[in-house]
């Protein structure tokens, strides 16, 4: 199931849109939104796990992880 909703995007985003569409790298210009939301739901999501085991802790070997991953995540910021 899908439910349509309207977006206001810049030209030049739309610009970037169509001519990745264009080029046979995407289906559509749904397509490819669809599919760098769920990027962004799936970066967001790791962002707040990152958050929580900084919190309270790994209580495991993977501390080494998350704090690269933390570090990594304040630097693109």
């Amino acid at each position: 199931m899908s439910t349509q909703i309207a977006v206001r995007l810049p030209d030049a985003l739309v610009t970037a849109l169509d001519r990745v569409v264009a080029a046979g790298r995407a289906r559509s210009r749904a397509s490819l939104v669809e599919a760098a939301l769920e990027r962004e739901l799936r970066r967001l999501a790791a962002e707040r796990d990152v958050e929580r085991l900084a919190e309270y802790g790994a209580g495991d070997d993977l501390d080494g992880l998350v704090e690269w991953t933390a570090e990594a995540l304040h630097a693109r910021e």
